[in-house]
């Protein structure tokens, strides 16, 4: 299960467009098969590509 920042809005694109706030910060959990335990990852990925990073995820 990955969750995406709040301030991922798609409308306010055009007036920010080349700024930091097209980025947002993506956290995966990612299961360990050996011990059970979960570690996660933090990635700043650009707004766009959210969908296929987290369909590369499962």
């Amino acid at each position: 299960m990955a969750k995406v920042s709040k301030n991922a809005r798609v409308a306010q694109r055009a007036a920010n467009k080349g700024s930091g706030r097209d980025f947002v910060k993506v956290v995966s959990s990612i299961k360990n098969p050996e011990t059970g335990k979960y570690s996660y990852k933090e990635v700043m990925i650009h707004k766009d590509k959210v969908k296929e990073f987290l369909a590369a995820q499962k």
